[in-house]
């Protein structure tokens, strides 16, 4: 088979070597074996052949090493190939080649490498065991033994066996410094540490040079580890041994730390779990001008039986040592010099034992300034708020262990770098802080509506930041507000004298804070835009539960906050996702878009703007594209305009039609879109702007309605006259009928604001004359005369009327006049003249005044209201 082999290059037999890495062990097997021999082969032959057939040994020059071990030292020297790599280096023996040498104590051995490069290939491990059991166990300083070792990545292990009686201690010349289980030491040198109790190992942790761990104790046996890289060369361990007497636990480790520092520990066997029912101790030496604190960064606990989990403190001074407390709890901070500090573990359940871990961190700072200066947090008058005072960046950043630290502490021993406080409660805080910039503020508070409108409507929250909190020298970086309605009651949001600005990239917020508004349906979420004080919106009514999220940037919110005018309220139910009410500015333009601009307004949700208009400008409406922009997959996407006056046009746009072109709005109007079910990925966003100018009066206008009002007086006065000489002559007086004004009953219900009581649609002024017609009613002697009433018209508020979407069925854009019985504008002038009429029943009236009570409330009526009593009354 060698023979056979032999014909083919090396390179081949390599190739299909690493070609079937993943087949079956056994064939992986078979393939080294025969790879084995193939390079066992061709050294034969290079080393026997001539010089220029040296093709394989390219090391056939390579120095060589002598490596003597003495039996008594008990020291087994093992080269072995590094894991992983090419078997295209050999070690050279007299014996002949091999992949890996044993060297065992009391034995002479020369070897030398098939390779100039043996340290890319092998590595080393140098093994002494030390019995203190039967024997002395040789104290004091370890050398590195035997010189003269090849230059290989090498790891040196000392296995001492010791009685559970008389622990062993490791004294390190220079500190050491733990570190997690896959992280690397920059030097690549690092200490391995294992305690052996009877046949069980802990792994006590590995360790880096330059930290603070200067001792550590072991009960019983240990093994210790050095693991140093090829090119360095060290002369002694940098640690020694000592005996001391049993120190009735696992371990224990000393730290020493000088000046300001932090450092991170860990327990035994982290990640994993720590041994059953044992306990640890750190020992904490820190000068006495300096200041301690203890942070767990991650734990988790086993299920136990019997015990309890839990950390213990002693520190000197304190009057409860040991001071006891769970893993769960805020740990001590700001302690004044040494401490200890010891994890305990209990008896775990056999059948699920779980894992007890901790991975701490301890800082030592200098008092501070102004540690004894107190800040006072009233929250006793709040309800459903949380105050959480943090460094920046948290959570999404941790900070790191060489960032100077800030603590929060709530008293002199409970601090933090992250505290948060309760309403309901009073709080004295200080701050362990140098730089308190680096400190925030984030602030949060729940309002829900539970039960009816009845008992949520007639409350008004401000949604302003509480002073205790705007007084404290942290920044504020974020007060949030969760609203919570149920269902068929909404919410709105007004800011009666700053009003709303939204942030768009024409008119972007330029305040100390703005304002981020979601609305959370139980399918999604939808942005409702960024805003910020100085703008044209006076009020948003939105149909679902809302996050507003206060964002303050810079300092000057301090004193900006105060001036905040943000109000809350629960309404009855609108029926579109949301409304907008809009003021703007008559000297600026104003831009306003739909919500969720990043990812598209959600499908079938329906958007309002209700636009004011000063009676003496005229609006100019126009959009910032000439389409929508989106196919619909189901539905249409409407596009609706319309005035707010009797008999207005409507305009309305689909999907697949061009926007409207700019155009002059003379009265209050709507803007109302409608999306549909957009084809993947179009999303619908639209944008549009609204300036105002001044209103052109005709001067021909003018004349031409004095001279009609001349015409108008000249007939009155001829009518006078003509009314008076048939007074004269008839009895009884005949009543006037002015016909411009509606006697139509409101066809929709809550048309009048007043109720019975306050409007004044039943008073009647009583007149001596007599109706015409009125001899029909007269008694067959006819000496009976009814009595006539006066009718003052109701010329109160009238409701709104917001534009909504034709139905699906609609096929063409067109200008869509309001129906007959559409209802008065808001705020609609009316007729002030008189009907006369005889007053027959008084159960006439009543019924009519009744029908005005059941009408008392808001005539507020949106688009979507409005289509739907047209249909109706068609």
């Amino acid at each position: 088979m060698i023979e056979h082999l032999n014909r083919w290059p090396l390179v081949w037999a390599l190739g299909l070597f690493w070609h079937h890495q993943s087949t079956s062990s056994d064939l992986q097997e078979l393939l080294r074996l025969t790879l084995a021999e193939v390079i066992l082969h061709r050294l034969h032959s290079c080393l026997s052949g001539p010089v220029q057939q040296v093709d394989f040994c390219a090391g056939g020059a390579a120095a060589s090493f002598t490596v003597s071990l003495r039996a008594v030292d008990n020291i087994t020297v093992t080269i072995k190939m590094k894991p992983g790599v090419l078997p295209v280096c050999l070690i050279r023996v007299k014996n002949g080649p091999r992949f890996e040498l044993k060297i065992r104590p009391g034995e002479n051995v020369t070897l030398t490498f098939s390779c100039n490069t043996p340290e890319k290939y092998f590595m080393m491990e140098i093994q002494k065991n030390i019995d203190c059991v039967s024997g002395p166990c040789p104290f004091g300083d370890v050398h590195l033994y035997p010189p003269g070792l090849p230059r290989l990545n090498r790891t040196f292990i000392w296995d001492v066996k010791a009685s559970t009686k008389a622990g062993l201690e490791l004294k390190f010349s220079a500190p050491l410094r733990q570190i997690q289980p896959g992280e690397v030491c920059p030097d690549l040198v690092s200490y391995s540490i294992n305690s052996c109790i009877d046949a069980a190992t802990v792994n006590i942790g590995t360790f880096c040079r330059n930290g603070s761990v200067s001792r550590v104790k072991l009960l019983g046996g240990v093994i210790l580890s050095l693991h140093l890289p090829w090119n360095l060369t060290l002369t002694t361990s940098g640690f020694n041994i000592a005996n001391r007497s049993s120190i009735k636990r696992l371990c224990i480790i000393e730290s020493t730390l000088e000046g300001e520092s932090s450092i991170m520990l860990m327990s035994p066997n982290y990640p994993l779990g720590f041994p059953e029912d044992e306990l640890m101790t750190w020992q904490f030496v820190v000068p006495s001008n300096m200041r301690a604190s203890v942070f767990f960064h991650d734990y988790s606990l086993s299920n136990c039986e019997r015990k309890e989990e839990r950390v213990e403190y002693y520190i000197p001074g304190s009057v409860s040592n040991p001071e006891v407390f769970k893993l769960s709890d805020s740990q001590p901070a700001n302690i004044a010099g040494s401490f200890n500090l010891s994890l305990q573990g209990c008896d775990q359940d056999a059948q699920n034992p779980g894992i007890l871990r901790l991975l701490f961190q301890v800082v030592v700072q200098h008092p501070q300034i102004d540690e004894n200066v107190t800040h006072v947090v009233d929250l006793s008058k709040e309800r459903n708020m949380t105050v959480t005072i943090h460094f920046e960046g948290w959570p999404r950043r941790t900070p790191l262990v060489s960032e100077p630290m800030c603590l929060i502490c709530k008293d002199p021993r409970t601090c933090d770098r992250v505290l948060t406080l309760a309403s309901g409660a009073t709080y004295k805080i200080s701050f362990l802080c140098k730089d308190l910039s680096s400190l925030r503020i984030t602030a949060e508070k729940g309002i829900s509506c539970v039960g009816s409108l009845r008992w949520c409507g007639s409350r008004i929250y401000s949604l302003s930041v509480p002073k205790t909190i705007t007084q404290l020298p942290v920044q504020l970086h974020k007060f949030i507000w969760r609203v919570i309605a149920p269902e068929l009651i909404n919410i709105e949001i007004t800011s009666p004298s700053l009003k709303l600005r939204q942030h768009l990239p024409e008119q972007s917020c330029n305040t100390s804070y703005s304002y981020n508004i979601f609305s959370a349906t139980p399918e999604t979420e939808m942005n409702v835009g960024i805003f910020c004080p100085g703008g044209a919106i006076e009020k948003i009514q939105l149909r679902n539960n809302i996050t507003i999220s206060l964002k303050t940037f810079g300092k000057g919110f301090v004193n900006e906050s105060n001036h905040q005018d943000l109000k809350m309220s629960f309404v009855p139910h609108i029926k579109d996702e949301c409304t907008f009410t809009v003021s703007p500015n008559s000297k600026a333009k104003t831009y306003l878009q739909t919500p969720n601009s990043l990812y598209g307004l959600p499908p079938y949700v329906s958007i309002s703007w209700y636009v004011i208009v000063p009676s003496q400008q005229v609006a100019r409406l126009g959009f910032s594209t000439d389409r929508m922009g989106i196919a619909c997959e189901t539905g249409r996407a409407y596009l609706n305009i319309k005035e707010q006056m009797p008999g207005a046009e409507e305009t309305v746009r689909r999907e697949d039609e061009l926007l409207p072109q700019p155009r002059n709005m003379h009265h209050n109007f709507w803007v109302n879109v409608s999306n549909c079910k957009p084809v993947d990925p179009m999303q619908l966003t639209l944008k549009f702007w609204v300036t105002f100018v001044e209103k052109q009066i005709d001067l021909a206008v003018i004349l031409g309605v004095l001279a009609a009002a001349g015409v108008l007086a000249a007939i009155g006065l001829t009518v006078c006259c003509v009314k008076k000489k048939k007074k004269k002559n008839q009895n009884p007086m005949v009543g006037v009928y002015n016909a411009n004004v509606s006697t139509q009953m409101p066809g929709k219900q809550r048309l009048f604001q007043k109720d019975r009581k306050t409007n004044e649609s039943h008073v009647y002024a009583v007149i001596d004359d007599a109706m015409v017609y009125g001899h029909l009613l007269k008694e067959s002697n006819g000496s009976v005369t009814p009595e006539v009433d006066v009718y003052q018209p109701f010329d109160g508020p009238m409701g709104s009327l917001p534009p909504s979407p034709p139905p699906f069925s609609f096929r063409k854009d067109s200008i869509k006049h309001s129906p007959n019985t559409e209802e008065p504008p808001l705020l609609a002038e009316t007729d002030r003249d008189t009907y006369t009429f005889a007053h027959q029943k008084s159960g006439d009236l009543e019924d009519s005044g009744d029908e005005n009570e059941n009408n008392n409330g808001d005539t507020s009526m949106s688009l979507l209201e409005n289509k739907e009593q047209n249909s109706l009354e068609e």
